[in-house]
Protein backbone atom coordinates (compact mmCIF):
# COMPACT_ATOMS: atom_id res chain seq x y z
CA UNK A 1 0.00 0.00 0.00
CA UNK A 2 1.50 3.21 -1.13
CA UNK A 3 0.74 5.94 1.32
CA UNK A 4 2.66 8.57 -0.45
CA UNK A 5 1.31 10.23 -4.11
CA UNK A 6 -1.16 7.00 -3.74
CA UNK A 7 -3.30 5.82 -6.54
CA UNK A 8 -6.46 5.89 -4.37
CA UNK A 9 -7.51 7.35 -0.79
CA UNK A 10 -6.49 5.35 2.02
CA UNK A 11 -8.69 4.34 5.02
CA UNK A 12 -7.60 5.18 8.57
CA UNK A 13 -9.10 5.76 12.11
CA UNK A 14 -8.27 7.99 14.70
CA UNK A 15 -9.36 8.12 18.36
CA UNK A 16 -10.30 11.03 20.83
CA UNK A 17 -10.10 8.82 23.85
CA UNK A 18 -10.59 10.92 26.82
CA UNK A 19 -10.33 10.23 30.74
CA UNK A 20 -9.94 12.33 34.34
CA UNK A 21 -10.94 15.29 32.05
CA UNK A 22 -8.01 14.53 29.50
CA UNK A 23 -7.80 13.91 25.97
CA UNK A 24 -4.91 11.25 24.94
CA UNK A 25 -2.14 12.38 22.28
CA UNK A 26 0.86 11.16 20.27
CA UNK A 27 3.46 13.08 19.09
CA UNK A 28 3.69 11.49 15.50
CA UNK A 29 6.72 9.97 14.63
CA UNK A 30 6.46 9.75 10.77
CA UNK A 31 4.70 12.18 8.07
CA UNK A 32 2.11 13.46 7.75
CA UNK A 33 2.28 16.10 10.59
CA UNK A 34 5.87 14.06 11.69
CA UNK A 35 6.71 15.74 15.36
CA UNK A 36 3.47 17.41 16.12
CA UNK A 37 1.30 16.55 18.68
CA UNK A 38 -1.99 14.96 17.32
CA UNK A 39 -4.73 12.26 17.87
CA UNK A 40 -3.91 8.01 18.38
CA UNK A 41 -4.35 6.17 14.82
CA UNK A 42 -3.65 4.99 11.64
CA UNK A 43 -4.73 2.76 8.70
CA UNK A 44 -6.89 -0.27 8.78
CA UNK A 45 -5.79 -3.22 7.59
CA UNK A 46 -7.40 -5.16 4.89
CA UNK A 47 -10.08 -7.20 6.45
CA UNK A 48 -10.29 -5.63 9.71
CA UNK A 49 -13.40 -3.57 11.00
CA UNK A 50 -13.21 0.32 11.86
CA UNK A 51 -13.83 -0.54 15.84
CA UNK A 52 -11.05 -3.42 15.27
CA UNK A 53 -8.88 -0.96 13.65
CA UNK A 54 -9.17 1.57 16.10
CA UNK A 55 -8.52 -0.73 19.16
CA UNK A 56 -5.41 -2.18 17.44
CA UNK A 57 -4.03 1.29 17.05
CA UNK A 58 -4.44 2.82 19.57
CA UNK A 59 -2.69 -0.01 21.67
CA UNK A 60 0.11 -0.01 19.30
CA UNK A 61 0.69 3.58 19.67
CA UNK A 62 0.38 3.99 23.19
CA UNK A 63 0.44 0.60 25.46
CA UNK A 64 -3.22 1.59 26.18
CA UNK A 65 -6.69 -0.63 25.23
CA UNK A 66 -9.34 0.98 24.52
CA UNK A 67 -13.44 0.20 23.63
CA UNK A 68 -14.67 2.89 20.93
CA UNK A 69 -17.83 4.38 21.95
CA UNK A 70 -19.06 6.30 19.12
CA UNK A 71 -18.05 7.93 16.03
CA UNK A 72 -17.25 10.92 16.14
CA UNK A 73 -16.32 12.08 13.05
CA UNK A 74 -15.47 11.05 9.69
CA UNK A 75 -13.26 13.10 7.21
CA UNK A 76 -10.56 13.79 4.44
CA UNK A 77 -6.97 14.50 4.99
CA UNK A 78 -5.61 15.52 1.73
CA UNK A 79 -1.91 17.09 1.84
CA UNK A 80 -0.71 18.37 -1.69
CA UNK A 81 2.44 18.59 -2.74
CA UNK A 82 2.11 21.75 -5.47
CA UNK A 83 -0.30 19.83 -8.24
CA UNK A 84 0.30 16.23 -7.19
CA UNK A 85 -1.89 15.02 -3.98
CA UNK A 86 1.41 13.61 -1.71
CA UNK A 87 -1.38 11.82 1.24
CA UNK A 88 -4.53 11.37 1.11
CA UNK A 89 -6.81 9.69 3.86
CA UNK A 90 -10.04 9.15 4.89
CA UNK A 91 -10.73 9.30 8.94
CA UNK A 92 -12.75 7.59 11.02
CA UNK A 93 -12.43 9.13 13.69
CA UNK A 94 -14.01 7.54 16.99
CA UNK A 95 -14.99 8.83 21.20
CA UNK A 96 -12.85 5.49 22.83
CA UNK A 97 -12.90 5.16 26.79
CA UNK A 98 -9.73 3.37 28.22
CA UNK A 99 -10.47 -0.11 29.53
CA UNK A 100 -6.96 -1.75 30.35
CA UNK A 101 -3.48 -1.52 29.37
CA UNK A 102 -0.34 1.01 30.44
CA UNK A 103 0.54 4.25 28.76
CA UNK A 104 3.73 3.85 26.85
CA UNK A 105 4.75 5.82 23.46
CA UNK A 106 5.44 2.87 20.90
CA UNK A 107 5.04 1.88 17.12
CA UNK A 108 4.91 5.13 15.27
CA UNK A 109 4.55 7.21 17.87
CA UNK A 110 7.26 9.30 19.77
CA UNK A 111 6.02 10.28 22.63
CA UNK A 112 2.35 9.96 24.36
CA UNK A 113 0.64 12.20 26.96
CA UNK A 114 -2.07 13.29 28.44
CA UNK A 115 -3.86 16.67 27.27
CA UNK A 116 -6.17 19.15 29.53
CA UNK A 117 -8.51 21.44 27.46
CA UNK A 118 -6.14 24.59 28.80
CA UNK A 119 -3.02 23.03 27.18
CA UNK A 120 -4.14 22.42 23.56
CA UNK A 121 -4.00 25.18 21.96
CA UNK A 122 0.03 25.50 23.39
CA UNK A 123 0.49 22.14 21.74
CA UNK A 124 -0.11 23.48 18.23
CA UNK A 125 -3.05 21.07 16.86
CA UNK A 126 -3.93 21.87 13.79
CA UNK A 127 -7.39 22.93 13.21
CA UNK A 128 -8.89 19.82 12.20
CA UNK A 129 -7.52 17.68 14.86
CA UNK A 130 -8.38 20.43 17.53
CA UNK A 131 -12.17 21.23 15.88
CA UNK A 132 -12.21 16.84 16.25
CA UNK A 133 -11.18 16.74 19.72
CA UNK A 134 -13.75 19.23 20.47
CA UNK A 135 -16.23 17.55 18.96
CA UNK A 136 -15.34 14.17 21.11
CA UNK A 137 -14.69 16.13 24.12
CA UNK A 138 -18.49 17.26 23.91
CA UNK A 139 -19.68 13.59 23.09
CA UNK A 140 -17.80 12.61 26.37
CA UNK A 141 -19.37 14.73 28.47
CA UNK A 142 -23.00 13.38 27.01
CA UNK A 143 -21.48 10.41 27.32
CA UNK A 144 -20.62 10.67 31.31
CA UNK A 145 -24.06 12.17 31.80
CA UNK A 146 -25.14 8.36 31.74
CA UNK A 147 -21.88 6.69 32.63
CA UNK A 148 -18.27 6.85 33.54
CA UNK A 149 -15.51 7.39 30.47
Amino acid sequence: MQREFPVAPLVGVGAVVVKDGRVLLVQRGTEPLKGQWSLPGGLIEIGETLSAAVVREVLEETGLLVEPVELVELLDRIYREGERVRYHYVIADYLCRVVGGTLLAASDADAVRWAEPAEWDALGLDPVTMRVIEAGWQLAIKAKEGESL
